[in-house]
């Protein structure tokens, strides 16, 4: 009876506080400070400056000030319950899929666990983003609808091919971890980076697939959080905002927050299943919680780049560009990681 307490215990613990819900709505409103003061230097303007010390609180404070904002833009076919709904079940499903990683003190691990993983962080989340958008229907919101469909023809797949390479690599390479499991993947990644006693040869090789394969992960997360220079469904001159046109007051608030919260978990999921995390320390030392921090500002700070350096691609230009530099890439890694 008391082990049963005590799981119920850490289960209610990680899905609610750490890293669930409380903890991960905290790191995605500072990433949002981060990616908007970052992009705001570079593009030489002040960003988030006046709401706490150096702007750190005001994503929270345009978070509460729509939260409280009790109205909704009604129209005929208008659902804003079904639009709360498909905003729940994407938050449900990044809150989940954190319990897979090992900084999760309840942690949800088994072999093949990465097709849960999928689910979780690919599927459900983009479902969750077609749900809320058609809540309110629009011509503007149909059209972003469709092009954020276009753009998970080939962003999904780029997703689930890079992340299968480390994966793969270290389920050949170590028998003894149970296979294509995200925890191990995770707490095993380290080694590949840094054991060259597999032969010079084979070492070569894998750092090589290990660094086309991120790469690929970070145009794919690029597109999936939807920023620019793939912010095409959402593009102002053309479809005002979108599939976000009609969002206003608390919808709008929780949309923005599952965008953030999309950021963060992809921004880990990289740190863990690409850099080990905070690897060679554990979590609970100085040294790995500095390490994890500085790998994840390092990994968002990227993102930030991109956002702030390119301008917006067209649809057909994204495409070939995803398919170019990220899709095939990501496939041939695979690939080559079944041969080594």
């Amino acid at each position: 009876m008391e082990a049963v307490a005590t799981l119920m215990g850490y289960a209610i613990l990680s899905v609610l506080v750490f890293p669930g819900l409380v903890a991960l709505s905290v790191a995605s409103l500072l990433t949002e400070w981060f990616v908007r003061k970052t992009v705001a230097r570079m593009q030489n303007r002040m960003g988030p400056a006046y709401v706490g010390p150096i702007g750190l609180l005001q994503p929270f404070a345009d978070f509460f000030k729509l939260l409280l904002v009790k109205r909704y833009v009604e129209q005929r076919y208008s659902s804003p319950l079904l639009a709360v709904a498909g905003v729940a079940l994407g938050i449900g499903a990044l809150t989940t899929a954190l319990l897979l990683f090992p900084l999760s003190p309840l942690r949800l691990v088994a072999p093949y666990d990465v097709i849960a993983f999928i689910y979780l962080m690919i599927l459900w989340p983009f479902l969750s983003l077609i749900i809320v958008s058609l809540a309110w229907p629009n011509p503007f919101v149909i059209a972003g609808v469709s092009r954020a469909i276009t753009l998970a023809v080939v962003t999904e797949p780029t997703l689930v091919a890079s992340i299968l390479v480390p994966m793969n690599i270290i389920a050949k390479r170590y028998p003894q971890v149970q296979p294509y499991s995200i925890y191990y993947t995770s707490t095993s990644v380290y080694k590949l980076w840094a054991d060259p006693n597999v032969g010079i040869g084979n070492y070569v090789i894998t750092l090589l697939l290990l660094i086309v394969s991120m790469i690929a992960v970070i145009i794919a997360v690029q597109s999936k959080v939807m920023l620019k220079p793939f912010d095409i469904p959402e593009a102002e001159q053309e479809l005002i905002a979108g599939f976000a046109t009609e969002f206003s007051g608390p919808i709008y608030a929780l949309f923005r927050l599952f965008h953030d919260m999309k950021i963060t978990v992809l921004a880990l999921a990289i740190v863990y299943i690409f850099l080990g995390g905070p690897a060679p320390y554990s979590h609970l030392s100085v040294e790995g919680i500095l390490i994890l921090l500085a790998k994840y500002v390092a990994v968002v700070f990227i993102v930030s780049l991109v956002r702030g350096a390119f301008g917006r691609f067209r649809i057909d230009q994204a495409i070939r560009k995803i398919i170019a530099y990220a899709l095939i890439p990501s496939v041939i890694a695979l690939i080559l990681s079944f041969i080594i």
